[in-house]
């Protein structure tokens, strides 16, 4: 990078020049902002209040920022993290652009630069018995990311995969799509690199109890509101909501989640599948298309594939895949409610695996050790990715195109690889990423957080009608940035995110 030697070894941004000392960011605070939820404000009111940004930021730009620039030196501090550098790579190449306002650039600069950088992350030791009497000892996190819009609030996820820097990837993105619900929620995420498969119900009791025993001391109804995610189900928010009652001696919406029974709102499990087929029809039928009759291939078999494939078998779409770890279904002619059914029964009551369904028909075939993405033969339509991080890479996404693909809808958090996402772009397939297209989950959270507050159930019809709604509005708003920047969806997804997220940090003087 062609910057003075001294300035580089001091900060490593080749804009640092006017940053000075970077950690005097990081500001903490307890506050938090309610913007406004339209973007297209958003912007009127970052034109109306540019006057009020401190002198030095009003600076015309004399230099080109790019991607790799700013890159550069997370890559070298976070070599170690590269799921998390592929989330932060993914969003600069949206947000990057905005750093060439006339007027704001600066401030957009030290912005993203604040954003990539946790408020604070927790970890601890968990020790806890399994059903010989042995102690056992597994890792947990609590990335608080940020809480510029309101109190931390995403996923715990326990799999043996889970690290620091998956966390921060996840918590990174939770962000995003936190603001872009329009409900006043900051972004986290947390878990542990236990492993629930195999494990007896009370040795998941028991991590679970542990677990909360280390994590009570940093969470609560208006700091930080952990929810479910891979491996923490319905069952383990249960469980660690019973042992946060025990230690706090409150009963307030600290975890969403919950059993119906403790608190638990209408919908909840179905929320994120549900949420993502919603947002896939309002753009389908936006480009004068329609889901009904659509080969669409679902990755998982989790409550997000599950709910994604009824609620497109419900709207006359056709179902042509769910997979697990192990291999993957086909459906010729589409899944029938039938096997909808038995998939569900499968994964959810006897928590066993797809190969274990009995093949009766010519409709159903079962390819053990693939993905749905890694099949050579098949023909689709749409793609919605619901299974885990980079499932869908750059040869697989050619292969899919070639096959017939023209729109990807991720129920995932970035299922697609930089690569992928790459031939997406050229080929000029709709897509929606992740942050957008999966937020129907943490909205319906945000719901059961209301629906607490209130002491009040709300029913199916009122949960799925906001839920809609909330999915129209998100698309409304990446559109709309669309629109007036000439992008696609999912940068305007990635900027209608950062620019909410950004303003509410400048209200709350978290940056100048």
């Amino acid at each position: 990078m062609n910057t003075d030697s001294k300035t580089n070894a001091a900060v490593g941004y080749k804009f640092d020049r006017r940053f000075h000392d970077r950690d005097a960011l990081l500001v903490q605070m307890d506050s938090y902002a309610h913007p406004t939820n339209n973007p297209q404000s958003i912007e009127n009111e970052e034109k109306s209040n540019r006057e009020e940004l401190p002198k030095e930021l009003a600076l015309n730009l004399r230099e080109e920022v790019t991607v790799e620039g700013f890159l550069d030196p997370l890559r070298r501090r976070y070599a170690h993290q590269p799921v998390f550098l592929q989330a932060v790579e993914e969003m600069a190449k949206s947000v990057t652009p905005l750093f060439e306002d006339e007027v704001n650039g600066e401030f957009y600069k030290r912005a993203f630069l604040v954003m990539t950088e946790p408020e604070r992350t927790i970890s601890f030791r968990v020790l806890w018995q399994d059903d010989r009497g042995d102690m056992k000892c597994n890792r947990g996190w609590r990335v608080e990311f940020n809480s510029a819009l309101g109190p931390f609030k995403g996923g715990l996820r326990f799999h043996p995969t889970v690290t620091e820097g998956v966390l921060k990837f996840l918590g990174f993105e939770q962000v995003f799509k936190n603001a872009l619900t329009g409900l006043p929620m900051g972004g986290a995420k947390g878990g542990s690199d236990f492993d629930p498969k195999g494990k007896s119900d009370g040795e998941i009791r028991r991590f679970c109890e542990a677990f909360m025993n280390e994590l009570v001391k940093h969470i609560g109804g208006n700091t930080d509101i952990p929810a479910g995610d891979i491996g923490v189900g319905e069952r383990e928010i249960g469980y660690l909501f019973g042992q946060y009652k025990k230690l706090s001696n409150d009963n307030d919406g600290t975890l969403t989640g919950k059993p119906l029974i403790l608190g638990g709102s209408l919908l909840r499990p179905e929320a994120t599948g549900y949420g993502a087929v919603y947002m896939a029809q309002i753009a389908v039928e936006r480009e004068g298309g329609t889901l009904k009759g659509k080969r669409c291939a679902v990755s998982g078999s989790g409550n997000v594939a599950q709910y994604a494939a009824k609620k497109l078998i419900d709207l006359g779409a056709k179902v042509i895949t769910m997979s697990d770890s192990n291999g993957t279904l086909v459906f010729k002619n589409g899944m029938t409610l039938e096997e909808w059914n038995t998939v569900v029964e499968i994964k959810q009551k006897k928590r066993g695996r797809l190969s274990s369904l009995k093949l009766c028909d010519q409709n159903t075939e079962y390819i053990a050790n693939h993905s749905p993405w890694k099949l050579r033969d098949l023909k689709l339509d749409y793609a919605f990715p619901c299974a885990t991080q980079n499932e869908i890479n750059g040869t697989s996404m050619d292969r899919l195109i070639d096959n017939g693909l023209v729109g990807v809808f991720e129920g995932a958090n970035l299922p697609t690889t930089l690569a992928g996402q790459k031939h997406l772009r050229e080929k000029k397939i709709l897509y929606i990423p992740g942050k957008a297209c999966n937020a129907g989950g943490v909205s319906v959270s945000g719901f059961e957080m209301s629906q607490n507050a209130m002491h009040l159930i709300w029913t199916n019809e009122e949960v799925d009608a906001k839920l809609k709604e909330t999915m129209q509005a998100i698309y409304n708003q990446i559109d709309n940035v669309k629109e007036g920047g000439e992008c696609t969806l999912e940068e305007g997804a990635n900027r209608a995110g950062f620019l909410k997220v950004a303003l509410a940090m400048k209200k709350l003087g978290w940056i100048w």
